[in-house]
C-alpha cells in the first residue's frame, strides 16, 4: 500500500483500478486537491494498493504517514477501470 499523487485528472475514482509502473493497483481512496486555490492542474491524492491489501486498508491496519509516496503525471497512468461498482 502506498500514497499516489497523480497530477492532472486521468478519470479515476474510488475503487478503480490502474496501470503505474507496470504493477496494477486499486484505488482505495482518492482526494482531490487544487479546485480552487491551485496549483494551475487538479492532483488526485490517492491511497492505492493490492485487492489483498483491501482488509488492511479497511480496518486501518496501517500509519498513513508512514507509506511511501509518489508523484506521477496523469499521462503516465493507465486506466483499467474508472471506479467501482455503483
Amino acid at each position: 500500500m502506498k500514497k499516489l499523487i497523480i497530477h492532472g485528472d486521468p478519470g479515476v475514482r474510488r475503487d478503480g483500478v490502474i496501470e503505474y509502473d507496470g504493477e496494477e493497483y486499486v484505488l482505495f481512496s482518492v482526494d482531490r486537491q487544487g479546485d480552487w486555490h491551485g496549483p494551475d492542474r487538479v492532483q488526485l491524492w490517492c491511497t492505492v494498493g493490492t485487492e489483498d491489501e483491501r482488509e488492511a486498508f479497511e480496518k486501518r491496519e496501517f500509519v498513513p504517514h508512514w507509506l511511501d509516496t509518489e508523484g506521477v503525471e496523469a499521462e503516465a497512468v493507465e486506466v483499467v477501470r474508472e471506479r467501482g461498482a455503483a
